[in-house]
């Protein structure tokens, strides 16, 4: 197959794109050249997809696949809907599972549970982006397919507050710094490794019976907030000192939050992973956090200049804590 991503060396796409050239997958990236740790057996074409001087190769090409990983508004697929519209026999759409309806009427997710946020933008536009795709798929035949990742990790710590592409967190627990976790931790996620996800993505690729369909990729581990913190302190050799802080107080105290909390980890959330599992029969996750976080700290450590502890992110989190402890003595 010969194969386009739109970006290919991020977080989650990373392993995406070195799993597809182990299967021998004609692999292209469209990109700025910034990727810090190439990755053998891609084609790069240099250039950004939203500068259309600098994709006229494009143009040159007919895919089997054509991937975005970086789209995020309804006009970033109209964009590739007159890009691609017949020169791929497949475009994929890299969507989120935060576009499932918020809050659920039932806890236990599918693909065919509503697509309803409006309390964050990202999701939002997300979800504007899949109506947009599956109109044309209807009406001219776009071959479209959805793929909504959860909380994926490979390269950032998969937590709430102070995580993802910050250490700040992590920092605090080494240093025996109070840290929050919203809610009283009991409320259920999955997190799931980007070497797991690419297991069910790149089965996807080229699968015809794919078209129309939108799919979420997830671990079938179950974890609660409170052993998500947990397993981390434990691989980082210590013990939180955690409080436990209500999500409507945090965002309250600090709004930049609610689109993390409220509006996607404030509630129990379980995913069905029947769907993936029928087209992709092949996909398993294997990876459980307690493994892949040490993966994930092992990198860090590797290179210290990685690990980015925010002043501003630090701020925030003991600007709560001082407001919590005021008004709970």
């Amino acid at each position: 197959m010969k194969v386009l991503f739109i970006g290919g060396t991020g977080n989650i796409s990373t392993a995406s794109s070195r799993l597809a050239i182990k299967k021998g997958i004609d692999l292209y990236h469209l990109n700025r050249g910034n990727a810090t740790v190439p990755i053998v057996g891609v084609r790069n074409i240099l250039g950004d997809i939203r500068k259309a001087n600098e994709v006229t190769e494009l143009a040159k090409h007919d895919w089997d696949v054509v991937v975005n990983w970086i789209a995020f508004t309804p006009e970033d697929i109209e964009r590739d809907i007159a890009l691609f519209k017949g020169k791929t026999k497949q475009y994929i759409f890299i969507s989120s599972a935060s576009c499932y309806q918020t809050p659920l009427s039932y806890p236990v997710i599918t693909e065919s549970t509503p697509l309803y946020n409006n309390l964050w933008d990202y999701s939002f536009n997300k979800i504007q982006c899949e109506d947009r795709l599956q109109k044309v798929y209807r009406e001219a035949g776009f071959p479209m397919t959805i793929v909504r990742p959860s909380l994926t990790y490979d390269t950032v710590i998969p937590i709430a507050i102070g995580g993802f592409n910050e250490y700040t967190t992590a920092d605090r627990i080494l240093k025996g710094k109070e840290i929050i976790i919203h809610g009283d931790g009991t409320s259920l996620w999955t997190v799931t490794h980007s070497d797991d996800f690419a297991k069910g993505f790149v089965g996807l690729l080229g699968l015809t019976q794919a078209i129309g369909h939108a799919f979420h990729i997830t671990s079938d581990e179950i974890l609660s907030w409170n052993m998500i913190y947990r397993i981390l302190a434990e691989s980082l050799g210590r013990e939180a000192q955690v409080v436990h802080i209500a999500s409507d107080f945090i965002c309250a105290i600090e709004p930049s939050f609610t689109g993390t909390l409220l509006a996607d980890k404030a509630e129990s959330v379980i995913f069905d992973n029947t769907k993936i599992k029928t087209f992709v029969p092949e996909f398993k996750a294997t990876i459980p956090f307690a493994t892949g976080i040490k993966r994930t700290l092992q990198w860090l450590d590797e290179n210290p200049e990685r690990k980015l502890i925010n002043p501003e992110s630090n701020e925030k989190i003991d600007r709560i804590l001082k407001k919590y402890k005021a008004l709970n003595g």
